[in-house]
């Protein structure tokens, strides 16, 4: 006779919402249910936001001072287990940090003091506590190391002026431009995106704690001496709004996600420019690998991986996205999707940024090879400019310029390979010193105004995007 495996939890007690239920759990329920895998990494947060909850419950009447002392002690020994990775979790109780931690706490004390705990608080403000306290620590850390990459641009940029190389639109040469004029592009933008990492952390750092698990605090507990201890900036005002809210995760998701593809465009960049083809730059041993087959490879799988890792973090803004938009208000279980999107996010952004950091820091440039590829028929526009300053409307000097280059091509020359006599036939107007036109350093010196590739212009860059990261 066959037998039927019984998948059920014989009990459940020691949960933290049993009372009402008599039925057992299914025990693949248990684990699809549980988040204690991923959400004990809340687990300083989480302790930290208990004892802000107990210490104001004083006030309130639910505590005694001798019981806070307590429920104190006994949180500090549970997270002195956490910290030298003694806790054991009870997987068939701890179905997430809260349990947990309050599970252990009542081991350490006794339930009769650990279980006044929680007296008009819910798992719904604890969880939206601890996300918004961990969020915020852990942007912090990327916003110092996001500052410390945008200063290495800063830094190269102005050590590395000389320096001129092709610039290109749809990959095509175009003008020439500075290195450092390449370097500002992207250091600019991304002090833009320190910026804003700002905003996002003063909208994460709102505190939920006290609103309960829909409709507040039934016993008065003061919010704002909370907020004040947890190191908030101020109160969430709604409490269907606190427990039921992941658009601070959200806005998260979106930052990393914009970064992410900004520091993919650079990498491609450097891709390009570290291939044989183009040689301009040399990326360091400890950010290349190797071939298993093909000895002489080196390969820039640094830039590869941040290139790909750009789409990892655009997908977790396409999850949250699509958990959160069809949802009800305040709380759902949905919502527990966002917890490891989120974590995921956060470490595959700071990860990026630090790696990003070191490949820029240890670049080698290879000048001799950015001259190389540079070309005269890259200063057609100044040929046009040239013409432009002697009186000719733009438009006819863009096409006498056209029939220059069209020229060269004819006869087999670089453009400043041509004598005055030929491009003379071209247009009576050019005048002997048309030759200086075919001056590289000229050129990006000539493009002086603000923004531009002269070295006065870079300079102020420079010093724009410092002023942009210092005073934050």
């Amino acid at each position: 006779m066959s037998q039927v495996r019984d998948d059920t939890n014989a009990g459940d007690g020691g949960k933290l919402w049993g009372g009402r239920f008599t039925g057992a759990s299914d025990l693949l329920m248990v684990a699809y249910n549980a988040s204690i895998n991923y959400d004990r990494q809340f687990y300083r947060q989480d302790i930290a936001g208990s004892i802000a909850y107990a210490r104001a419950n004083i006030a309130t009447g639910i505590l005694t001072p001798s019981e806070f002392s307590k429920i104190e002690a006994g949180l500090q020994r549970v997270e002195a287990e956490w910290e030298e990775d003694r806790f054991v979790v009870k997987e068939e109780i701890d179905e997430d940090i809260h349990t947990a931690n309050e599970r252990r706490l009542g081991e350490l004390i006794g339930k009769d003091v650990a279980g006044k705990l929680h007296t008009g608080r819910s798992r719904n403000d604890q969880v939206a506590t601890d996300m918004r306290m961990w969020l915020r620590d852990e942007l912090r850390k990327i916003q110092a190391w996001l500052r410390d990459f945008v200063l290495v641009f800063a830094q190269r940029a102005e050590q590395e002026m000389d320096y001129v190389m092709p610039g290109y639109t749809h990959l095509q040469p175009a003008q020439p431009v500075r290195w450092s004029q390449w370097l500002m592009s992207y250091g600019l933008d991304l002090a833009e995106d320190l910026q804003e990492l700002e905003q996002v952390i003063k909208r994460v750092n709102k505190c939920p704690l006290g609103c309960g698990s829909i409709s507040g605090n039934a016993f008065g507990i003061n919010r704002e001496a909370m907020a004040k201890e947890l190191g908030f900036e101020g109160l969430i005002e709604n409490s269907m709004s606190a427990v039921g809210d992941r658009f601070f995760v959200f806005r998260t998701l979106q930052w990393g996600s914009m970064l992410m593809i900004r520091i993919s465009r650079w990498a491609e960049d450097l891709i390009t420019y570290s291939s044989p083809g183009f040689g301009f730059v040399q990326l360091a041993d400890a950010y290349s690998t190797g071939s298993s087959l093909m000895p002489q490879k080196k390969n820039p799988d640094s830039l590869e991986l941040l290139r790909g890792k750009s789409a990892r973090a655009s997908s977790h803004v396409d999850l949250l996205k699509t958990v959160i938009k069809g949802i009800p208000s305040t709380y759902n279980k949905d919502l527990q999707e966002s917890v490891e999107a989120m974590l995921d996010h956060v470490k595959t952004v700071g990860d990026s940024v630090r790696i990003a950091t070191g490949v820029l820091s240890t670049l080698k440039i290879r000048p001799e090879k950015m001259q190389a590829a540079l070309s005269p028929d890259m200063l057609a526009t100044d040929l046009a400019d040239y013409l432009v300053r002697r009186g000719v409307p733009f438009r006819e000097a863009h096409s006498i310029s056209g029939k220059v280059v069209l020229l060269a091509e004819n006869e087999g020359l670089p453009m400043d390979r041509l004598t005055f006599e030929q491009m003379s036939m071209v247009d009576s107007r050019f005048e002997k010193d048309v030759l200086t036109c075919f001056n590289y350093e000229n050129s990006v010196e000539m493009k002086s105004s603000r923004a531009g590739t002269s070295r006065d212009a870079i300079l102020r860059q420079v010093n724009i995007l410092e002023e942009m990261i210092m005073t934050r």
